[in-house]
């Protein structure tokens, strides 16, 4: 037991490794997608935290609830983008 957790903590070292040669990180993306993503950021913290109209504004736990007003089944199972797609399909 204690050398399969030992051997996981060595993989996830080993991947932030080679996730960190890489330098796939923010700073080295391109100038427009950091701006958008900025824009993205910005956005629910100009609404004060509450959820927009459009569903992509609101998180998964707001999309959850929505899901079980509408009873849609295996919505536990499903992550933010499945949800959107489900709720939009059950209009």
């Amino acid at each position: 037991m204690a050398g399969d957790v030992a051997k996981t903590g060595n993989k996830n070292i080993e991947k932030a490794r080679r996730a960190a040669t890489k330098k796939r990180t923010i700073a080295h993306l391109p100038e427009e997608v950091r701006r958008d993503l900025g824009r993205q950021g910005a956005r629910p913290r100009s609404r004060g935290g509450q959820a927009g109209h459009r569903l992509e504004d609101r998180n998964r736990r707001q999309l959850y609830e929505l899901a079980m007003e509408r009873n849609i089944r295996g919505r536990s199972r499903m992550g933010k983008w499945e949800l959107i797609d489900a709720i939009r399909g059950s209009r």
